[in-house]
């Protein structure tokens, strides 16, 4: 009786942790099968090891409180006990047999969360190539278009993306439709989501990859067809369109969206800013603290990003964009 309300406050504890404001403890709500299996997967193991949890710890207390002192000298020893068989035995088989339920709940989850389904009727799967920089996300679709830290899919179809780094090692998270997968460079790594739903689904970067690691962020839009359609249409390089993602996604990160300055300097009026060319060496090559976050660009998305950077904070006063 004692020991009943310590073990129900700490599932009541647990449970409010586990269900508060954005999520607490749980995944976010699942919108692909892929990341549905991973939240399932989660749920069992919390589960079992929540139950194991409160079992040893009552125990403890149950432990605590029966075999207190009461009053008796430190020094007199507790009668011995020897040759518990079936207690050894039990906790010797019991661990085993929980291991191995999870063991194979995972095996059984996991061609559901690896393996690419086949794709929905009329439609083939698309296929997205992903590249992680140094501070930001860029997503190449199937004909050349080009996207900076917002992926535009469809709602329920299948989309393969394929992961790579251009820099350093990041790790690619979109926790609504799927899991981690690390973005390597040197390597090409892959995973798949079919979203069930239109909305907006935050993508984050889940490997520290240098001082503004925590700008490596962005969001998986899915779309109807025909928006998706038109998104496609805007994103041909060397589309104005994909110019401002870059200014607001990459440059502004560190420049200020005013081109002010941040933990960039002021790049507002900047003489390097009004250059295409030396503009296109600083991108291409990087500066001091800046890094080269145009490296891997094409002649046309680089185009894209030094006309709009030119209309946008070109002209006048000299300045540093390193």
């Amino acid at each position: 009786m004692y020991l009943a309300l310590p073990a129900a406050l700490l599932l009541a504890l647990v449970w409010v942790a586990a269900t508060g404001a954005d999520n607490g403890l749980a995944p976010v709500t699942p919108h692909s099968s892929n990341a549905e299996s991973i939240r399932s997967t989660y749920w069992l193991i919390l589960g079992i090891t929540g139950a194991i949890f409160v079992i040893v710890e009552t125990a403890l207390l149950l432990f605590v409180f029966r075999f207190r002192s009461r009053g008796h000298s430190r020094a007199l020893e507790g009668a011995q006990i020897h040759g518990a068989t079936r207690l050894e035995m039990a906790w010797t088989i019991v661990p085993v047999l929980i291991l191995a339920a999870i063991v194979s709940f995972v095996f059984v989850k996991l061609p559901s969360i690896k393996d690419v389904p086949p794709a929905t009727a009329g439609s083939k799967a698309i296929n997205v190539r992903v590249e992680g920089h140094q501070y930001y996300w860029q997503f190449v679709y199937p004909d050349g278009q080009v996207s900076i830290k917002r992926l535009v899919v469809p709602v329920d179809q299948v989309v393969t993306i394929d992961i790579v780094s251009a820099d350093v090692a990041h790790s690619f998270w979109a926790p609504a439709l799927g899991g981690k997968t690390d973005a390597i460079p040197g390597r090409t790594n892959h995973t798949w989501f079919r979203a069930d739903k239109t909305g907006s689904y935050e993508i984050r970067c889940a490997e520290f990859c240098g001082l503004e690691h925590a700008h490596m962020t962005g969001f998986v839009d899915v779309v109807n067809a025909a928006e998706y359609r038109r998104f496609l249409a805007a994103h041909k390089p060397p589309s104005p369109a994909i110019g401002k993602e870059i200014t607001d996604g990459v440059c502004a990160t560190c420049h200020g969206l005013a081109g002010q300055g941040d933990y960039g300097p002021k790049i507002a009026g900047s003489p390097v800013v009004a250059d295409p060319k030396g503009l296109e060496q600083l991108l291409r090559q990087g500066k001091n603290r800046m890094p080269a976050v145009g490296k891997t660009w094409s002649d046309e998305v680089m185009k894209a990003a030094t006309d709009y950077l030119k209309r946008r904070y070109g002209g006048g006063a000299s300045g540093s964009t390193s």
